[in-house]
């Protein structure tokens, strides 16, 4: 009450902002932390480049480039994990479409399958720490689920190249047409196995493009939030394949192609973040069925009595 006896004046204030664009800016914002980042991953990669690695064995080449016209070690630009796959036609019109309900059973063996081997990977992890090595077991146990997951991956979703049911097992099986090796390294570096994640941001912002996340698009919902949808690039190609495959009976072939790159990049990455290779994977799509051949200075390969 004031000194004249009237009442006090109150008022209540709301404040308020309806942004409608908002998820445009966060989309925004989101895009250029990933760039920044990429580049930052970038820097660390030159500036890192002493650091110790593991050993693979060199090919050995014939011809003027080794010295004084005997053989020499160069380095050839092959990656030591290698996903290759074999296009089995004529395939069904069909049975893609409900491959993925067939492959149920491999899902869930799978989804154990990588519990297990992430708890394996920290274990490594330390391994490699203490040690400078990648426990042998380990590493063949994750290689067979990288193996397991690729088979199940090219019969139903990031491939439908063969109507071959694949084999319950993480072993090897030349004789089914998706195949995936990892040649084992002797050393490691215990200074790379802190930052390969770190260094991998720049390939896992690609891998997210081939295998989902890669466009973001915002929708009203309730006048305040947005929404964020994404899709991957392979399953997107392999359903327009299929789509070609039901009303022509062919896989278009340059489709396969470049799924295929995509797959290939794809366990390249997942490698070395599971910290099987020190090498960097390359920023490469190397497209088709078949890794491509080594090359030293850009010119095929050719071994020594080859």
């Amino acid at each position: 009450m004031n000194a004249d006896g009237s009442r006090d004046v109150a008022a209540d204030i709301d404040l308020g902002a309806n942004v409608k664009h908002l998820g445009l800016i966060t989309g925004g914002l989101f895009g250029g932390g990933a760039i920044l980042l990429g580049l930052a991953a970038l820097l660390i990669l030159g500036g890192s480049r002493g650091v110790g690695g593991g050993t693979s064995p060199q090919p050995v080449v014939d011809g003027p480039a080794a010295a004084g016209g005997g053989t020499a070690p160069l380095e050839a630009s092959v990656y030591p994990a290698r996903l290759e796959g074999r296009l089995e036609e004529p395939l069904s019109r069909w049975l893609w479409l409900v491959k993925w309900i067939l492959v149920i059973p491999h899902f869930i063996v799978l989804a154990v399958l990588w519990v297990a081997a992430a708890v394996a990977t920290v274990v490594a992890w330390f391994a490699i720490l203490a040690t400078g090595r990648y426990p042998r077991g380990i590493f063949d146990f994750n290689v067979g689920v990288l193996r397991w997951t690729w088979r199940v991956n090219y019969y139903a979703t990031n491939a439908i190249g063969t109507d071959r049911y694949p084999p319950f097992t993480l072993a090897e099986v030349p004789d089914y047409p998706a195949t995936l090796s990892v040649e084992y390294p002797e050393r490691l570096s215990r200074g790379l196995a802190l930052v390969k994640w770190i260094l991998a941001i720049p390939h896992l912002i690609v891998v997210g493009i081939f295998s989902g996340g890669a466009w973001f698009g915002w929708t009203a919902w309730h006048e305040d939030w947005g929404r964020m949808t994404g899709g991957g690039l392979i399953g997107i190609l392999v359903i327009v394949a299929g789509a070609v495959l039901l009303f022509t009976g062919r896989y278009p072939r340059s489709v396969y192609d470049f799924v295929m790159g995509m797959n290939r990049w794809n366990l390249r990455v997942g490698a070395y973040v599971l910290l099987m290779r020190d090498e960097y994977p390359p920023f490469r799509l190397d497209a088709g069925g078949s890794e491509p051949p080594a090359q030293v200075d850009g010119e095929p390969l050719v071994t020594a009595g080859a």
